[in-house]
Protein backbone atom coordinates (compact mmCIF):
# COMPACT_ATOMS: atom_id res chain seq x y z
CA UNK A 1 0.00 0.00 0.00
CA UNK A 2 1.43 3.42 -0.98
CA UNK A 3 2.65 5.64 1.85
CA UNK A 4 2.94 9.42 2.04
CA UNK A 5 5.09 11.44 4.46
CA UNK A 6 4.50 15.18 4.80
CA UNK A 7 7.09 16.88 7.00
CA UNK A 8 8.53 20.19 8.19
CA UNK A 9 5.37 22.25 7.67
CA UNK A 10 5.63 25.62 9.36
CA UNK A 11 2.06 25.10 10.61
CA UNK A 12 -0.36 22.19 10.43
CA UNK A 13 -3.97 23.26 10.93
CA UNK A 14 -5.51 20.00 12.13
CA UNK A 15 -9.14 21.12 12.68
CA UNK A 16 -9.37 18.19 15.09
CA UNK A 17 -11.62 18.33 18.14
CA UNK A 18 -9.02 20.39 20.00
CA UNK A 19 -8.38 22.61 16.96
CA UNK A 20 -4.65 22.03 17.34
CA UNK A 21 -2.20 24.05 15.27
CA UNK A 22 1.17 22.30 15.19
CA UNK A 23 4.54 23.87 14.37
CA UNK A 24 7.29 22.08 12.42
CA UNK A 25 4.92 19.19 11.89
CA UNK A 26 3.30 16.97 9.29
CA UNK A 27 1.46 13.71 8.74
CA UNK A 28 1.96 10.15 7.61
CA UNK A 29 -0.66 8.35 5.51
CA UNK A 30 -1.00 4.86 4.12
CA UNK A 31 -3.33 3.95 1.26
CA UNK A 32 -5.08 7.32 1.53
CA UNK A 33 -5.72 7.10 5.29
CA UNK A 34 -3.93 9.27 7.85
CA UNK A 35 -2.05 7.21 10.44
CA UNK A 36 -0.13 9.96 12.28
CA UNK A 37 -0.27 13.73 12.68
CA UNK A 38 2.35 15.44 14.78
CA UNK A 39 5.80 17.01 15.04
CA UNK A 40 8.12 16.03 12.22
CA UNK A 41 10.56 14.42 14.67
CA UNK A 42 7.85 11.93 15.73
CA UNK A 43 6.84 10.84 12.21
CA UNK A 44 8.34 7.93 10.23
CA UNK A 45 11.50 8.87 8.36
CA UNK A 46 10.61 7.27 5.02
CA UNK A 47 7.65 6.78 2.69
CA UNK A 48 6.92 6.12 -0.97
CA UNK A 49 6.42 9.86 -1.43
CA UNK A 50 8.01 12.43 0.85
CA UNK A 51 6.80 16.03 0.73
CA UNK A 52 8.97 18.62 2.47
CA UNK A 53 6.80 21.58 3.43
CA UNK A 54 9.39 23.89 4.98
CA UNK A 55 7.90 27.38 4.83
CA UNK A 56 4.41 26.10 3.99
CA UNK A 57 1.12 25.77 5.84
CA UNK A 58 -0.85 22.49 5.72
CA UNK A 59 -4.67 22.70 5.91
CA UNK A 60 -7.47 20.11 5.62
CA UNK A 61 -8.99 20.01 2.16
CA UNK A 62 -11.77 22.54 1.64
CA UNK A 63 -15.26 21.14 1.02
CA UNK A 64 -17.52 22.77 -1.55
CA UNK A 65 -21.15 22.12 -0.57
CA UNK A 66 -22.90 23.77 -3.51
CA UNK A 67 -21.84 24.26 -7.11
CA UNK A 68 -23.24 24.08 -10.64
CA UNK A 69 -20.24 22.95 -12.65
CA UNK A 70 -22.10 23.06 -15.97
CA UNK A 71 -22.32 26.82 -15.55
CA UNK A 72 -18.58 27.12 -16.17
CA UNK A 73 -19.78 27.11 -19.79
CA UNK A 74 -21.70 30.37 -19.33
CA UNK A 75 -19.49 32.59 -17.22
CA UNK A 76 -19.74 36.33 -17.74
CA UNK A 77 -22.46 36.29 -20.41
CA UNK A 78 -23.53 39.91 -21.05
CA UNK A 79 -27.24 39.08 -20.64
CA UNK A 80 -26.63 37.99 -17.06
CA UNK A 81 -24.10 40.53 -15.86
CA UNK A 82 -26.44 43.09 -14.30
CA UNK A 83 -29.55 41.27 -13.10
CA UNK A 84 -30.80 39.52 -9.98
CA UNK A 85 -31.78 35.87 -9.72
CA UNK A 86 -35.05 35.47 -11.61
CA UNK A 87 -34.12 37.42 -14.78
CA UNK A 88 -30.63 35.92 -14.57
CA UNK A 89 -32.12 32.42 -14.60
CA UNK A 90 -34.41 33.26 -17.52
CA UNK A 91 -31.38 34.48 -19.49
CA UNK A 92 -29.58 31.16 -18.95
CA UNK A 93 -32.10 28.29 -18.82
CA UNK A 94 -32.22 27.53 -22.55
CA UNK A 95 -28.46 27.91 -22.96
CA UNK A 96 -27.90 25.34 -20.22
CA UNK A 97 -30.51 23.17 -21.91
CA UNK A 98 -28.41 23.26 -25.10
CA UNK A 99 -25.28 21.74 -23.60
CA UNK A 100 -24.09 18.32 -24.71
CA UNK A 101 -22.34 15.52 -22.81
CA UNK A 102 -19.05 16.72 -24.31
CA UNK A 103 -19.72 20.22 -22.98
CA UNK A 104 -20.39 18.79 -19.54
CA UNK A 105 -17.09 16.93 -19.50
CA UNK A 106 -14.94 20.00 -20.07
CA UNK A 107 -17.04 22.12 -17.69
CA UNK A 108 -16.63 19.65 -14.83
CA UNK A 109 -12.89 19.24 -15.39
CA UNK A 110 -12.28 23.00 -15.67
CA UNK A 111 -14.40 23.78 -12.61
CA UNK A 112 -12.84 21.05 -10.50
CA UNK A 113 -9.34 22.05 -11.59
CA UNK A 114 -9.97 25.63 -10.53
CA UNK A 115 -11.39 24.41 -7.23
CA UNK A 116 -8.42 22.09 -6.62
CA UNK A 117 -6.01 24.97 -7.19
CA UNK A 118 -7.84 26.81 -4.39
CA UNK A 119 -7.43 23.91 -1.95
CA UNK A 120 -10.77 22.21 -2.51
CA UNK A 121 -10.73 18.39 -2.31
CA UNK A 122 -14.46 17.53 -2.11
CA UNK A 123 -16.97 18.92 -4.60
CA UNK A 124 -20.76 18.77 -4.56
CA UNK A 125 -22.28 19.42 -7.99
CA UNK A 126 -25.96 20.32 -8.42
CA UNK A 127 -27.05 19.87 -12.03
CA UNK A 128 -30.74 20.04 -12.84
CA UNK A 129 -31.09 20.60 -16.62
CA UNK A 130 -30.81 17.35 -18.59
CA UNK A 131 -31.41 17.62 -22.34
CA UNK A 132 -29.60 16.41 -25.49
CA UNK A 133 -28.64 13.09 -23.91
CA UNK A 134 -26.96 14.72 -20.89
CA UNK A 135 -27.02 12.64 -17.72
CA UNK A 136 -25.46 12.60 -14.27
CA UNK A 137 -23.06 9.97 -15.61
CA UNK A 138 -21.27 12.69 -17.63
CA UNK A 139 -20.39 14.62 -14.48
CA UNK A 140 -19.33 11.48 -12.62
CA UNK A 141 -16.92 10.32 -15.32
CA UNK A 142 -15.36 13.78 -15.71
CA UNK A 143 -14.84 14.21 -11.96
CA UNK A 144 -13.14 10.81 -11.87
CA UNK A 145 -10.71 11.98 -14.55
CA UNK A 146 -9.42 14.82 -12.42
CA UNK A 147 -9.58 12.90 -9.14
CA UNK A 148 -11.62 15.02 -6.74
CA UNK A 149 -13.84 13.51 -4.07
CA UNK A 150 -17.30 13.92 -5.60
CA UNK A 151 -20.86 14.24 -4.40
CA UNK A 152 -23.31 14.79 -7.22
CA UNK A 153 -27.02 15.34 -7.37
CA UNK A 154 -29.59 13.92 -9.65
CA UNK A 155 -31.20 17.36 -9.72
CA UNK A 156 -34.48 18.10 -11.42
CA UNK A 157 -36.96 20.66 -12.70
CA UNK A 158 -40.54 19.68 -13.53
CA UNK A 159 -42.61 22.86 -13.12
CA UNK A 160 -42.53 24.82 -16.37
CA UNK A 161 -43.90 28.26 -17.15
CA UNK A 162 -47.24 26.92 -18.37
CA UNK A 163 -47.81 25.43 -14.90
CA UNK A 164 -46.76 28.53 -13.00
CA UNK A 165 -43.05 27.77 -12.65
CA UNK A 166 -40.09 29.91 -13.68
CA UNK A 167 -38.22 27.71 -16.22
CA UNK A 168 -39.45 27.36 -19.81
CA UNK A 169 -41.41 24.20 -20.54
CA UNK A 170 -38.71 22.83 -22.87
CA UNK A 171 -36.19 22.79 -20.01
CA UNK A 172 -38.19 20.65 -17.58
CA UNK A 173 -38.65 16.89 -17.39
CA UNK A 174 -41.46 14.43 -16.81
CA UNK A 175 -41.62 13.51 -13.13
CA UNK A 176 -41.89 9.77 -13.73
CA UNK A 177 -38.70 9.93 -15.81
CA UNK A 178 -36.96 11.96 -13.11
CA UNK A 179 -37.80 9.41 -10.43
CA UNK A 180 -36.80 6.46 -12.60
CA UNK A 181 -33.42 8.02 -13.37
CA UNK A 182 -32.92 8.99 -9.73
CA UNK A 183 -33.33 5.35 -8.74
CA UNK A 184 -30.95 4.24 -11.51
CA UNK A 185 -28.23 6.65 -10.46
CA UNK A 186 -28.47 5.74 -6.77
CA UNK A 187 -28.32 2.01 -7.46
CA UNK A 188 -25.44 2.31 -9.91
CA UNK A 189 -23.17 4.86 -8.27
CA UNK A 190 -23.85 5.68 -4.62
CA UNK A 191 -21.09 4.54 -2.27
CA UNK A 192 -21.96 5.11 1.41
CA UNK A 193 -18.75 3.57 2.80
CA UNK A 194 -16.00 5.45 4.66
CA UNK A 195 -13.54 6.94 2.19
CA UNK A 196 -16.16 7.03 -0.56
CA UNK A 197 -15.07 8.99 -3.62
CA UNK A 198 -18.60 9.21 -5.01
CA UNK A 199 -21.97 9.79 -3.37
CA UNK A 200 -25.36 10.59 -4.87
CA UNK A 201 -27.78 13.25 -3.63
CA UNK A 202 -31.35 13.91 -4.76
CA UNK A 203 -31.88 17.62 -5.37
CA UNK A 204 -35.11 19.02 -6.84
CA UNK A 205 -34.02 22.48 -7.87
CA UNK A 206 -36.20 25.03 -6.05
CA UNK A 207 -39.74 25.85 -4.88
CA UNK A 208 -40.39 27.68 -8.16
CA UNK A 209 -39.22 24.92 -10.52
CA UNK A 210 -40.60 21.63 -9.10
CA UNK A 211 -43.94 20.44 -7.79
CA UNK A 212 -44.78 19.46 -4.26
CA UNK A 213 -45.29 15.88 -5.45
CA UNK A 214 -41.75 15.70 -6.83
CA UNK A 215 -40.34 17.06 -3.58
CA UNK A 216 -42.22 14.44 -1.55
CA UNK A 217 -41.33 11.56 -3.88
CA UNK A 218 -37.67 12.56 -3.97
CA UNK A 219 -37.58 12.61 -0.16
CA UNK A 220 -39.26 9.21 0.00
CA UNK A 221 -36.77 7.64 -2.41
CA UNK A 222 -33.75 9.29 -0.79
CA UNK A 223 -34.73 8.03 2.65
CA UNK A 224 -35.41 4.55 1.35
CA UNK A 225 -31.84 4.36 0.04
CA UNK A 226 -30.10 6.49 2.66
CA UNK A 227 -28.95 9.35 0.43
CA UNK A 228 -29.01 13.06 1.24
CA UNK A 229 -31.44 15.72 0.03
CA UNK A 230 -30.60 19.20 -1.22
CA UNK A 231 -32.39 22.21 -2.73
CA UNK A 232 -32.15 25.97 -3.12
CA UNK A 233 -34.06 27.78 -0.39
CA UNK A 234 -34.62 31.36 0.77
CA UNK A 235 -32.11 32.70 -1.72
CA UNK A 236 -34.02 35.86 -2.64
CA UNK A 237 -37.07 37.88 -1.70
CA UNK A 238 -38.49 36.99 -5.14
CA UNK A 239 -38.57 33.37 -4.01
CA UNK A 240 -40.31 34.36 -0.79
CA UNK A 241 -42.92 36.32 -2.75
CA UNK A 242 -43.39 33.31 -5.04
CA UNK A 243 -44.12 30.86 -2.23
CA UNK A 244 -46.40 33.35 -0.46
CA UNK A 245 -48.36 33.84 -3.68
CA UNK A 246 -48.51 30.19 -4.80
CA UNK A 247 -48.37 28.24 -1.52
CA UNK A 248 -49.64 30.82 0.93
CA UNK A 249 -46.60 30.48 3.20
CA UNK A 250 -42.93 31.34 3.52
CA UNK A 251 -40.35 28.98 1.97
CA UNK A 252 -39.30 27.27 5.21
CA UNK A 253 -42.90 26.63 6.25
CA UNK A 254 -43.51 25.14 2.80
CA UNK A 255 -40.51 22.84 3.25
CA UNK A 256 -41.92 21.68 6.58
CA UNK A 257 -45.20 20.63 4.93
CA UNK A 258 -43.18 18.48 2.52
CA UNK A 259 -41.03 16.74 5.14
CA UNK A 260 -37.99 18.63 3.92
CA UNK A 261 -36.64 19.97 7.23
CA UNK A 262 -34.46 17.25 8.72
CA UNK A 263 -30.94 16.02 9.40
CA UNK A 264 -30.62 14.49 5.92
CA UNK A 265 -31.32 17.84 4.21
CA UNK A 266 -29.22 20.90 3.47
CA UNK A 267 -30.14 24.08 1.67
CA UNK A 268 -28.17 26.33 -0.65
CA UNK A 269 -28.12 30.02 0.38
CA UNK A 270 -30.73 30.27 3.18
CA UNK A 271 -30.38 34.05 3.17
CA UNK A 272 -33.86 35.28 4.03
CA UNK A 273 -34.79 33.48 7.24
CA UNK A 274 -36.05 34.67 10.59
CA UNK A 275 -34.98 33.61 14.07
CA UNK A 276 -37.77 31.04 14.42
CA UNK A 277 -36.73 29.40 11.16
CA UNK A 278 -33.11 29.27 12.28
CA UNK A 279 -34.21 27.57 15.48
CA UNK A 280 -36.23 25.07 13.42
CA UNK A 281 -33.15 24.21 11.33
CA UNK A 282 -31.14 23.67 14.51
CA UNK A 283 -33.81 21.60 16.23
CA UNK A 284 -34.35 19.30 13.26
CA UNK A 285 -30.72 19.12 12.13
CA UNK A 286 -31.07 20.75 8.71
CA UNK A 287 -27.89 22.22 7.22
CA UNK A 288 -27.15 25.32 5.16
CA UNK A 289 -24.55 26.20 2.55
CA UNK A 290 -23.37 29.80 2.47
CA UNK A 291 -22.49 31.13 -1.01
CA UNK A 292 -21.10 34.63 -0.40
CA UNK A 293 -19.84 35.61 -3.88
CA UNK A 294 -23.01 34.53 -5.65
CA UNK A 295 -25.23 36.27 -3.09
CA UNK A 296 -23.29 39.50 -3.65
CA UNK A 297 -23.18 39.18 -7.45
CA UNK A 298 -26.95 38.67 -7.75
CA UNK A 299 -27.74 41.14 -4.93
CA UNK A 300 -29.55 38.39 -3.07
CA UNK A 301 -28.61 39.50 0.45
CA UNK A 302 -26.32 38.39 3.27
CA UNK A 303 -26.95 35.07 5.01
CA UNK A 304 -27.05 35.22 8.85
CA UNK A 305 -24.00 33.00 9.31
CA UNK A 306 -23.20 34.19 12.84
CA UNK A 307 -26.73 33.30 13.92
CA UNK A 308 -26.48 29.89 12.28
CA UNK A 309 -23.27 29.07 14.10
CA UNK A 310 -24.55 30.33 17.44
CA UNK A 311 -27.75 28.29 17.07
CA UNK A 312 -25.81 25.10 16.22
CA UNK A 313 -27.01 24.86 12.60
CA UNK A 314 -24.70 22.74 10.45
CA UNK A 315 -23.07 25.30 8.16
CA UNK A 316 -20.86 24.81 5.11
CA UNK A 317 -19.51 26.90 2.26
CA UNK A 318 -20.11 26.84 -1.48
CA UNK A 319 -18.99 28.50 -4.68
CA UNK A 320 -22.47 28.23 -6.27
CA UNK A 321 -22.83 28.48 -10.03
CA UNK A 322 -19.80 29.49 -11.98
CA UNK A 323 -22.07 31.84 -13.93
CA UNK A 324 -23.18 33.64 -10.76
CA UNK A 325 -19.75 33.97 -9.21
CA UNK A 326 -17.94 33.80 -11.82
CA UNK A 327 -15.14 31.69 -10.42
CA UNK A 328 -14.54 28.38 -8.72
CA UNK A 329 -12.16 29.45 -5.97
CA UNK A 330 -13.23 28.22 -2.55
CA UNK A 331 -10.45 30.02 -0.68
CA UNK A 332 -11.92 33.29 -1.91
CA UNK A 333 -15.27 32.21 -0.49
CA UNK A 334 -13.64 31.59 2.91
CA UNK A 335 -12.38 35.16 2.99
CA UNK A 336 -15.65 36.63 1.77
CA UNK A 337 -17.67 34.61 4.28
CA UNK A 338 -15.67 36.22 7.06
CA UNK A 339 -15.97 39.71 5.60
CA UNK A 340 -19.68 39.48 4.79
CA UNK A 341 -20.52 38.30 8.29
CA UNK A 342 -18.76 41.38 9.63
CA UNK A 343 -20.56 43.62 7.17
CA UNK A 344 -23.92 42.20 8.22
CA UNK A 345 -23.06 42.90 11.85
CA UNK A 346 -22.15 46.49 10.98
CA UNK A 347 -25.41 47.02 9.08
CA UNK A 348 -27.53 46.07 12.07
CA UNK A 349 -29.50 48.98 13.56
CA UNK A 350 -27.87 50.13 16.80
CA UNK A 351 -29.42 49.13 20.09
CA UNK A 352 -29.55 52.08 22.46
CA UNK A 353 -27.14 55.02 22.19
CA UNK A 354 -24.76 54.96 19.22
CA UNK A 355 -21.38 53.57 20.28
CA UNK A 356 -18.22 52.49 18.54
CA UNK A 357 -18.19 48.73 17.92
CA UNK A 358 -15.16 47.20 19.61
CA UNK A 359 -13.92 43.67 20.12
CA UNK A 360 -13.04 44.70 23.66
CA UNK A 361 -16.76 44.92 24.46
CA UNK A 362 -17.60 41.54 26.05
CA UNK A 363 -21.22 41.84 24.92
CA UNK A 364 -20.24 42.19 21.25
CA UNK A 365 -16.91 40.44 20.76
CA UNK A 366 -18.48 37.03 20.10
CA UNK A 367 -20.40 38.45 17.13
CA UNK A 368 -17.29 38.68 14.97
CA UNK A 369 -16.69 35.82 12.54
CA UNK A 370 -13.00 35.04 12.91
CA UNK A 371 -10.60 33.78 10.28
CA UNK A 372 -10.41 30.40 12.00
CA UNK A 373 -14.20 30.11 12.13
CA UNK A 374 -14.37 30.83 8.40
CA UNK A 375 -11.81 28.07 7.73
CA UNK A 376 -13.75 25.73 9.99
CA UNK A 377 -16.95 26.32 8.04
CA UNK A 378 -15.12 25.29 4.86
CA UNK A 379 -13.61 22.12 6.40
CA UNK A 380 -15.32 20.57 9.42
CA UNK A 381 -18.51 22.44 8.63
CA UNK A 382 -18.67 21.17 5.08
CA UNK A 383 -18.04 17.61 6.18
CA UNK A 384 -20.92 17.87 8.64
CA UNK A 385 -23.26 19.31 6.01
CA UNK A 386 -22.49 16.44 3.63
CA UNK A 387 -22.86 13.91 6.44
CA UNK A 388 -19.21 12.81 6.31
CA UNK A 389 -17.12 11.94 9.38
CA UNK A 390 -14.08 10.74 7.40
CA UNK A 391 -12.99 14.13 6.02
CA UNK A 392 -12.80 17.74 7.22
CA UNK A 393 -9.85 17.44 9.62
CA UNK A 394 -6.32 16.05 9.77
CA UNK A 395 -6.22 13.26 12.35
CA UNK A 396 -5.59 9.52 12.45
CA UNK A 397 -8.31 7.54 10.72
CA UNK A 398 -9.41 10.39 8.46
CA UNK A 399 -8.74 10.44 4.74
CA UNK A 400 -5.59 12.15 3.51
CA UNK A 401 -7.32 15.17 1.96
CA UNK A 402 -5.33 18.39 2.34
CA UNK A 403 -3.74 21.35 0.61
CA UNK A 404 -0.68 23.49 1.17
CA UNK A 405 0.13 27.15 0.71
CA UNK A 406 3.56 28.75 0.40
CA UNK A 407 3.89 31.27 3.22
CA UNK A 408 6.82 32.87 1.39
CA UNK A 409 4.43 34.16 -1.27
CA UNK A 410 4.38 37.96 -1.60
CA UNK A 411 0.68 37.95 -0.64
CA UNK A 412 1.60 36.94 2.92
CA UNK A 413 4.64 39.20 3.29
CA UNK A 414 4.35 41.10 6.56
CA UNK A 415 1.39 39.02 7.72
CA UNK A 416 3.08 36.06 9.35
CA UNK A 417 2.58 37.06 12.97
CA UNK A 418 -0.45 34.77 12.62
CA UNK A 419 0.02 32.59 9.53
CA UNK A 420 -3.31 30.75 9.98
CA UNK A 421 -5.28 33.99 9.94
CA UNK A 422 -3.10 35.27 7.08
CA UNK A 423 -4.55 32.55 4.85
CA UNK A 424 -7.95 34.24 5.22
CA UNK A 425 -7.15 37.92 5.76
CA UNK A 426 -4.56 38.21 2.98
CA UNK A 427 -5.23 37.82 -0.72
CA UNK A 428 -5.83 34.16 -1.62
CA UNK A 429 -2.95 32.37 -3.33
CA UNK A 430 -2.82 29.19 -5.41
CA UNK A 431 -2.39 25.90 -3.59
CA UNK A 432 1.08 24.42 -4.03
CA UNK A 433 -0.23 20.93 -3.47
CA UNK A 434 -3.76 19.55 -3.27
CA UNK A 435 -4.04 15.92 -2.23
CA UNK A 436 -7.20 13.78 -2.32
CA UNK A 437 -7.18 10.37 -0.65
CA UNK A 438 -3.39 10.48 -0.64
CA UNK A 439 -3.15 11.22 -4.37
CA UNK A 440 -1.83 14.50 -5.80
CA UNK A 441 -4.29 16.45 -7.94
CA UNK A 442 -2.20 19.64 -7.74
CA UNK A 443 1.57 19.27 -7.43
CA UNK A 444 3.90 22.26 -7.43
CA UNK A 445 0.98 24.57 -8.18
CA UNK A 446 -0.19 22.75 -11.30
CA UNK A 447 -2.97 20.24 -11.96
CA UNK A 448 -1.26 16.95 -12.76
CA UNK A 449 -4.10 14.49 -13.33
CA UNK A 450 -5.32 15.81 -16.72
CA UNK A 451 -3.89 17.72 -19.68
CA UNK A 452 -5.49 20.95 -18.47
CA UNK A 453 -4.40 23.26 -21.35
CA UNK A 454 -5.99 20.91 -23.89
CA UNK A 455 -9.20 20.71 -21.85
CA UNK A 456 -9.34 24.50 -21.48
CA UNK A 457 -8.94 24.98 -25.23
CA UNK A 458 -11.76 22.52 -25.93
CA UNK A 459 -13.89 24.09 -23.21
CA UNK A 460 -13.50 27.58 -24.67
CA UNK A 461 -14.74 26.28 -28.04
CA UNK A 462 -17.74 24.69 -26.35
CA UNK A 463 -18.49 27.83 -24.36
CA UNK A 464 -18.22 30.06 -27.46
CA UNK A 465 -20.77 27.89 -29.27
CA UNK A 466 -23.22 28.22 -26.39
CA UNK A 467 -22.57 31.95 -25.94
CA UNK A 468 -23.61 32.49 -29.56
CA UNK A 469 -27.07 31.22 -28.63
CA UNK A 470 -27.49 34.17 -26.28
CA UNK A 471 -26.90 36.79 -28.99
Amino acid sequence: MPTLLVKNAAVVVTMDDRRRELRDAGLFARDGVIEQVGPTAELPAEADRVLDLAGHILIPGLINCHHHLDQVLTRNLPAGQNTNLFPWLRAHYRIWGSRTPEDTRTAVIVGCAELARSGCTTVFDHAYVFQNGCAVDDQIHAAAEIGVRFAVSRGSMSLGESQGGLPPDDCVEDEAAIMADSLRVIQRYHDPNPGSMLQIVLAPCSPFSVTADLMRESARLAREYGVKLHTHLCETLDEERYTLQHMGMRPVAYMETLGWVGDDVWYAHAVHVDDDEIRAFAAKGAGVCHCPSSNMRLASGIAPIRKYLDAGVRTGLGVDGSASNDGSNLLIEVREAMLLARLKMGLRPPEGPMTVLSTSDPLRANEWLTAREALEIATRGGASVLGRDDIGSLEPGKRADFFTLDLNDVAYAGGLADPVAAVVFCAPTRARHTVVDGRFVVDGGEVVTVDLPAVVAEHNRNAARLAALAV
